[in-house]
């Protein structure tokens, strides 16, 4: 088992030769691993392993269904297939699966829960300032009613 205690900033990008600076870089954090501290990364992100302390990562953060997430986090996207714990605010979309759990605070404007996903907080608009341009509002993407008039 590996522990890492402490703070990093990390950029994947700036190891690999000829490395497109507008391409996604992932980075997986295996089953195996154990983290504790400060995370900071200009790429994307996934976790599979146990991560405490705080987090922010600029582009998508995905937590996998091995992965246990308890920190603060600060991401541009999120998908949570597995435990997240903590206060979240995501410039982006957050995205909890069927096998998603998350307890804690989340500040979004776009947020889907899928059918088995479970969540137990509150959710709240980010304020303009802090938004992304051109992120969709959070809305029922499956149905949407129209009330009839008499």
């Amino acid at each position: 088992m590996v522990k890492w205690t402490g703070s990093q900033k990390h950029d994947a990008r700036s190891e690999l030769p000829n490395a497109d600076i507008e391409s996604p870089i992932l980075t997986v954090m295996g089953k195996d691993a154990k983290l504790e501290g400060k995370i900071e990364t200009e790429g994307s992100i996934q976790i599979e392993c146990e991560v405490s302390g705080e987090m922010k990562v600029r582009r998508k953060l995905v937590i996998a269904q091995s992965g246990s997430v308890r920190a603060d986090v600060q991401t541009a996207d999120v998908t949570i297939h597995g435990e997240y714990e903590g206060n979240m605010v995501a410039t982006g979309s957050v995205e909890i699966t069927p096998t998603g759990r998350v307890d804690g605070n989340i500040e979004t404007n776009s947020i889907i829960i899928s059918k088995g996903g479970m969540f137990n907080g509150n959710v709240v608009k980010l304020k303009e300032s802090e938004a992304e341009e051109g992120k969709p509002p959070i809305q029922l993407l499956k149905e949407k009613r129209v009330a009839k008039e008499n």
